[in-house]
């Protein structure tokens, strides 16, 4: 998918601010509201299907409980991803990647993040690039994680396909941010918007690479990170950041 325009806007977890993270609902209301794509995070049910859902348990967003990786997907299909956020969305469910990948993968960027950090010997990435593959969205999709070795094993089975490495926060990122993504053979540098300079845009370009920054919630960062020319803006309200980033002026 190309686009002429730049930064990108991506609904972290769909319109986080707006609807259940990680949701069908989130990831269409953020299209609606002119996000160019959504970030989503992928991982393994018990009985190998890939599904969207950001932490290891299931308590915070649903009303299951214990490690996901347990459930079958018929049984994480019972349960209630919605009612967390507000009772209007009561019976949203946990989507599949393929669920989603139906439903936006042909109108949006799709960044998915290679979540199985607590399993990270698992079958994640071959059976993410399968889906990749048989819905033909080489084009559309970005993969992402903090695991570099996720990013190797996708390199291998889709090499068309963009990899951004994510630098966690802080002191723990600075390898990722600094050696490690310097010397690494990535598309994209993924950092935490408080770790971003103008500095930092600048040596990620002069490598020739792009610069894709989480999580941009204020006007004032969406206008500060746009003015830096990152090329692309992870945000849980897409509705500031495009109405902001879109604008006359950054």
């Amino acid at each position: 998918m190309s686009l002429d325009h730049s930064p990108i806007i991506l609904g972290h977890r769909g319109a986080k601010n707006y609807a259940p993270e990680n949701t069908l609902a989130a990831f269409n209301l953020a299209l609606d509201q002119g996000a160019d794509g959504v970030e989503l995070d992928a991982k393994l049910s018990a009985d190998g299907t890939v599904v969207v859902h950001h932490d290891a348990t299931l308590d915070r967003t649903t009303n299951g409980k214990g490690r996901l990786a347990r459930f079958s997907f018929a049984a994480l299909r019972e349960l209630d991803a919605g009612s967390f956020f507000s009772e209007a969305f009561r019976g949203e469910k946990i989507p599949s990647l393929e669920e989603v990948f139906e439903s936006i993968g042909r109108r949006a960027v799709i960044n998915v993040e290679l979540t199985n950090y607590s399993t990270p010997h698992d079958s994640l990435v071959e059976k993410v690039c399968e889906l990749v593959r048989r819905h033909g969205l080489q084009k559309s999709v970005i993969f992402s994680s903090f695991n570099a070795g996720n990013l190797k094993k996708a390199a291998r089975l889709l090499p068309e396909v963009p990899r951004g490495l994510l630098a966690l926060g802080g002191i723990l990122g600075v390898w990722s941010r600094s050696f490690g993504f310097n010397f690494g053979a990535y598309d994209a540098l993924h950092p935490y918007v408080t770790d971003v300079t103008a500095q930092t845009v600048q040596r990620v370009h002069k490598l020739k690479r792009k610069i894709n920054v989480w999580t941009v919630n204020t006007e004032e960062d969406v206008r500060r990170m746009a003015g830096w020319g990152v090329d692309g803006i992870m945000t849980d309200d897409p509705l500031l950041a495009v109405r902001i980033a879109r604008g006359p002026s950054v």
